[in-house]
């Protein structure tokens, strides 16, 4: 090959003679050439032989003008290509540009012209053998460490040397290369001193060092020129998208050139600063959705000059609604989330930073606000078995913290140290502007002891450091300094405890307002302890105390691991009871730490009944303590329901088939087999939808499930998926907590026989009636026993319904009882409490079927002296609920609550008023929440009274629509929407958001439920439409919305929209959206069809859908890489989901699928998703297939929107860089 090639360069260079003794032009001189390589090489490389050898001949044999010009003219001609030419020149010239300094100077002028030459319409095998060639002839593979390099990655990574040899060039010639330790240095900047070639142009050494000199800052104009140009730059993104280490190899360097400003070395300061601002635009530049264009073509752009608009000021905060929306939510005590709501936020927040294009100060102030407003919200004098104010304070001052800590780790980790300092400062930044929002910093009555004690902490030490006290004699527990406290204090508290801020915040001006007190604070209880106090004697103290440090706890857990018994269940008491309810500095260590404590008494690998037994006390204190309406609710916050259910498996299985010692006594406060089992039990249910059937029933008109419920299975796979991960430091901590060795293996329900029974006859129990021929007689004997008890209760009881038949539990005839059934008929049975729930569904069988043949009124089994005529179930669960004890009630609540809903949901009576005034004749003070609980009940069964409160939440945020046109008022925002305090004087006044977020998960039709707020979505863009249209009358012309007004108020509304649908129908109606509900609406005809209202109208229609179709999934799946926990549960399906819809897209403009709607709304919508995905959702554009996104730009194109197309295709990843780089060459 060597000698092939050699022969080929003294062939080319003898034509090339020839031709130039005849007086041919250079132009006739390369076409000689070429003739020559043509005969000499096959016909698809004759252009890449011809190449080498003029290149082979000019480095430096022949090193003359006129073989220069001929290259130039064998370029331009493209008998030769521009960029393999210049990648085999680079080798050659730059390490001698200072022996050569005529040579270089003449590359740099080729390098100028043709750094970025097209490429014409070439086969893909030419492709890739020139990305071969250009390859071996820069080694670009092995300088930027790639296995491979297609046509597309060849021509960017070249490119890129270039540039980065440019600037090496100009650092070396100026001597400041050598400071650069980075591992791309070029090469080519070394010397060759062994360069032994002719001298064809002979100058003076003087004239030759003045040229070297002016090669300089021509290196430096090249550059700038090169890396201004739009292909460069477009190259250049390409790098800083798909391998960012190489790019930030060119920031390095780049920082060095800023050294030669300082240096003085170089007069082309403007030169620099252009090469820099050229780089820095590469990441900065993008496409920019221009909704002028896409919205001015019939829209007045005028500026307002009416006041009436001045209420828009605010409107950029209503942007953050789905904080507000989402934390509300979350108080809902029924519904018990699997994954924490530190993680859900976290998401959430960097979703809405990118969103709403803010800082991360905005975004800090707005889930302050939002999470004072939560708190400003709790109806602290409402009873009721809910989660009450210490679990919105848990919101504001510990999930809060909590995600805020997550966002500055994360972004520690991309940044660095002077970076880290500054979003810390913007942290700082939204806590004093607080100090603006006096109205939402009132502390609630129960919390005003809080805040106090830390407003004095502040004072304290603001008063050490005027030194008025000597340091070691002083305790913020004994100070006589008495200050004011409000909510600012208490968050300021929650962050310095989390390592947020520090304590140069008591020191913020008007932070501490400090009064003199004649008496000194009593001590801590916690402080004694820690000093040594005995526990017994401050037991009580440390219940109703929180502890205020992790050194606290840790004194308190010793006691429960090595203190005596009775220390140790007072530990445990104590552990449960204030830390965990109000401990909110400290609660995520309180929570693992509690956990972790019940944890280490369950050995999941043996089945030693002895153990369990051993440590009831302990078990039963621990099950109690989290077994509350608010430790539970603050244990699902944490996302810990899958563990605790785990924890709560071996607890059933084994007391569960224990006998009971006193079967007599089921008091929960009392340590017995019974009480452990039933509070265990109990909590279990409540932890999972076990009223649900195995398969869910909620099934949209698409076959697609529209609601997912937590069940038993998936709590286990969620379980064992957390603790199958490895790498838990890419896992929030609040999300997965260390426990015992033993308990991170994988529990499986058949590892529990008797809850694996219960459970799989529960499901058969929902989905279908009882067998009717059962095998067990010793689970018949069990119910006849119960049957006798209960009919023993009811005096009316016929005979007949005194027993149950073994062979046919549906006809319930009744004969003499089983052998072995005792005549005490009062007598409850000794027996396992599996056994006893094994026969209840045969029991419930009989007495139902009895009723139902009129052996039996169901006002016989009712207690209560009026009772109005309810179906069966829920009169059975009424009397239930009615007869317990009240102490007990709030903890049955969660299960009995859940069955009376499904079933009073799934009843054409108006069942739950009845049940409402039935509960509130026993408890009284529970008037307002039962009032409010029945206030649902017209949402769980009328599609009508549905669409008027999606439309009632639509008008309290943007303010009533008046015939086609908005009518602004004063009241309105997320205030309106989800309403203030519930004081005494108005807490039966229930927003309509409120009530949506209290009643979205029982509606009956979650696909109206989309389709309807898209109509209301369209009909408010099409009111923008006309308070915006220049059309509208000369007299009224003056009080058109401008543009921005418009598109701002279009945001409001798809995030509203968009939090509305994710709260309803969560990831599965959001799949719904794309894939059926949004096409559909799209394709469908008709009078009202989209686009129907004109020209601007359809503008905005378009416009409209795109932003909550964008803001719906970003809500749901995030706007990028996110956290394993919750890419589990959210972001899995993205990337089908939207692909799918993109492929939707790109078959309409195909022609493939004829549209309903109109062009103009069509193609405002299109442009504006796709622009949307680009601005701020460029990882989806990453998981969509090539295919797809070919597609798409090639019908952008067609509308001349190409920019669009490129921006679309840049974002596309690796796989699309040649797609990139053959649309611009």
């Amino acid at each position: 090959m060597a000698a092939d090639a050699a022969g080929l360069e003294r062939q080319v260079m003898a034509a090339v003679k020839a031709s130039a003794a005849r007086g041919d032009p250079p132009l006739l001189q390369a076409a000689e050439a070429a003739r020559c390589a043509r005969e000499a090489a096959a016909s698809t490389s004759c252009g890449l032989a011809l190449a080498e050898a003029l290149v082979a001949n000019l480095c430096f044999a022949h090193n003359t003008g006129a073989m220069w010009k001929l290259l130039d003219q064998a370029m331009s001609s493209r008998l030769v290509h521009p960029l393999h030419t210049l990648a085999l020149l680079t080798p050659r010239v730059v390490p001698n540009r200072r022996q050569q300094p005529e040579a270089y100077r003449l590359y740099l002028e080729l390098l100028g012209r043709y750094a970025v030459a097209p490429v014409y319409p070439e086969r893909m095998e030419r492709k890739s053998m020139l990305a071969k060639s250009i390859d071996d002839a820069m080694q670009l593979a092995h300088r930027y460490g790639c296995q491979h390099l297609d046509f597309g990655h060849a021509i960017i990574l070249f490119v890129l040397s270039l540039v980065e040899m440019l600037i090496d060039c100009i650092l070396d010639d100026c001597g400041l290369l050598n400071i650069s330790t980075d591992e791309h240095d070029n090469i080519y900047t070394k010397k060759n001193t062994n360069f032994d070639g002719k001298r064809q142009l002979d100058m003076g050494d003087e004239h030759r060092e003045l040229l070297r000199r002016k090669n300089i800052l021509m290196s430096i104009e090249a550059v700038e020129k090169a890396t201004a140009s739009k292909i460069a730059q477009v190259f250049l993104r390409l790098v800083y998208l798909n391998t960012p280490e190489n790019f930030n190899s060119l920031l390095r360097k780049l920082q060095l050139i800023g050294a030669l400003k300082s240096k003085n070395v170089l007069p082309a300061y403007n030169l620099l600063d252009s090469l820099t601002t050229n780089v820095q635009n590469v990441i900065s530049t993008g496409y920019q959705l221009d909704r002028s264009r896409l919205l001015g073509v019939l829209v007045s752009t005028q500026p307002c000059s009416s006041s009436a608009f001045s209420i828009f000021g605010a409107g950029k905060g209503s942007c953050w609604v789905p904080f507000d929306m989402f934390m509300e939510n979350a108080m809902d005590g029924r519904h018990l989330h699997a994954i924490s709501s530190v993680e859900f936020l976290t998401e959430l927040s960097k979703t809405l930073q990118v969103l709403n294009r803010a800082t991360w100060q905005e975004t800090f102030q707005a889930l302050w606000i939002s999470g004072l407003r939560l708190v400003q919200r709790g109806p602290e004098a409402l009873e009721g078995p809910f989660p009450h104010l210490y679990s919105r304070l848990c919101m504001l001052l510990a999930i809060i913290p909590l995600s805020i800590a997550t966002i500055v780790k994360e972004e520690a980790d991309k940044l660095d140290g002077g970076m880290v300092s500054a979003i810390k400062g913007e942290l700082v930044s939204s806590l004093q502007i607080l100090v603006q929002f006096s109205g939402l910093l009132s502390p609630p009555p129960a919390t005003v002891h809080f805040a106090n004690t830390a407003a004095r902490k502040a004072a304290v030490l603001s008063d050490l450091k005027s030194g008025n006290e000597n340091f070691y004699g002083y305790s913020k527990y004994n100070s006589p300094i008495k200050a004011v406290g409000n909510m600012l204090h208490l968050i300021v508290e929650a962050c310095i405890a989390r390592n947020l801020v520090d304590t140069s915040a008591y020191f913020w001006p008007g932070y501490v307002v400090p009064l003199e007190e004649s008496s000194r604070a009593q001590e801590s209880s916690w402080s004694s302890l820690t000093d040594g106090s005995p526990l017994m004697e401050l037991k009580d103290a440390l219940m109703v105390t929180p502890a205020s440090s992790v050194a606290e706890l840790e004194k308190l857990y010793s006691f429960a691991v090595s203190g005596s018994e009775e220390e140790k269940l007072a530990a445990s008491k104590v552990l449960c009871g204030a830390s965990l309810l109000r401990g909110w500095n400290i609660q995520e260590h309180v929570v693992q730490m509690v956990l972790k404590l019940l944890s280490s008494f369950l050995p999941l690998d043996s089945r030693s009944d002895r153990r369990y037994v051993q440590h009831m006390p302990m078990l039963h204190a621990l099950i109690l303590g989290i077994s509350s309406v608010d430790a539970v609710h603050i244990l699902s916050m944490y996302g810990l329901v899958p563990e605790v259910a785990a924890m709560l498996m071996p607890l059933c299985e084994i007391f569960g088939s224990l006998p009971p010692s006193d079967h007599r006594s089921c008091n929960f406060e009392e340590a017995s087999v019974y009480s452990v089992f039933s509070s265990a039990f109990l909590s279990l249910l409540r932890l999972w939808k076990f009223h649900r059937p195995p398969i869910e029933n909620a099934l949209s008109r698409h076959g697609v499930f529209v609601r997912s419920e937590l069940s038993l299975d998936f709590l286990l796979l969620l379980r064992n998926s957390r603790s199958a991960l490895k790498n838990l430091s890419n896992v929030s901590k609040s999300s997965i907590l260390q426990f015992d060795p033993l308990f991170q293996k994988p529990v499986y329900i058949d590892s529990f026989p008797k809850l694996r029974a219960w459970y799989f006859q529960n499901q058969a129990c929902i989905a279908s009636t009882l067998s009717t021929v059962y095998n067990r007689p010793n689970v018949l004997h069990v119910a006849n026993i119960i049957l006798k008890i209960i009919c023993h209760k009811v005096s009316t009881c016929p005979p007949c319904v005194q027993s149950v038949n073994p062979q046919s539990t549906s006809n319930s005839s009744m004969g003499s009882p089983p052998p072995g059934v005792k005549e005490d008929i009062c007598q409850w049975p000794t027996l396992p409490a599996w056994e006893v729930l094994e026969a209840v569904p045969f029991v419930l069988e009989a007495v139902l079927t009895a009723c139902a043949h009129g052996r039996l009124s169901s006002r016989d089994l009712i207690t209560g002296s009026v009772m109005p005529m309810l179906p069966l179930p829920i009169a059975a669960l009424i009397s239930l609920s009615i007869t317990v004890k009240m102490e007990e009630f709030s903890h049955l609540h969660g299960i009995i609550g859940q069955g009376i809903e499904i079933c009073a949901t799934s009843s054409s009576w108006p069942s739950m008023q009845i049940i409402g005034a039935l509960w509130s004749q026993k408890v009284r003070r529970w008037h307002d929440f039962i009032i409010l609980a029945c206030s649902r009940s017209p949402f769980t069964r009328d599609n009508t009274a549905v669409a008027q409160l999606i439309r009632s939440c639509f008008t309290s945020f943007l303010g009533p629509s008046v015939d086609g046109h908005s009518c602004y008022v004063a009241n309105r925002g997320v205030t309106n929407l989800l309403g203030k305090t519930l004081d005494e004087r108005a807490r039966l006044v229930v927003a309509p958001g409120f009530l949506y977020m209290r009643s979205c998960q029982l509606f009956p039709d979650n696909n109206f439920v989309c389709e309807e707020i898209l109509k209301v979505v369209i009909e408010r863009a099409r009111t923008l439409a006309n308070d915006c249209s220049s059309e509208r009358p000369a007299h009224l012309r003056s009080d058109c919305m401008t543009l921005s007004d418009a598109s701002s108020l279009v945001e409001q509304i798809s995030s509203l929209a968009a939090t509305m649908l994710c709260h309803a129908g969560g990831v599965n109606l959001i799949r719904l959206l794309y894939e059926h509900i949004l096409p559909t609406l799209l394709l469908s005809a008709g009078e009202d069809k989209l686009g129907s209202a004109g020209h601007v109208c359809s503008l905005f229609e378009g416009y409209a859908l795109a932003y909550v179709l964008l803001w719906s999934g970003a809500s749901i799946w995030g706007v990028g890489e996110t956290s394993p926990a919750y890419a589990s549960i959210y972001t899995s399906k993205r990337q089908r989901i939207v692909d799918r819809h993109l492929e939707f897209m790109a078959k309409v403009m195909e022609g493939n699928i004829v549209l309903g709607c109109g062009e103009t709304t069509w193609r405002s919508y299109v442009l504006c998703f796709v622009g949307l995905l680009v601005d701020f959702v460029p990882a989806w554009i990453l998981e969509v297939k090539l295919e797809t996104l070919q597609k798409l730009a090639s019908g952008l194109r067609k509308w001349h929107k190409g920019d669009l197309a490129l921006s679309l295709l840049e974002r596309g990843g690796k796989k699309a860089v040649t797609s990139v780089v053959e649309s611009l060459l």
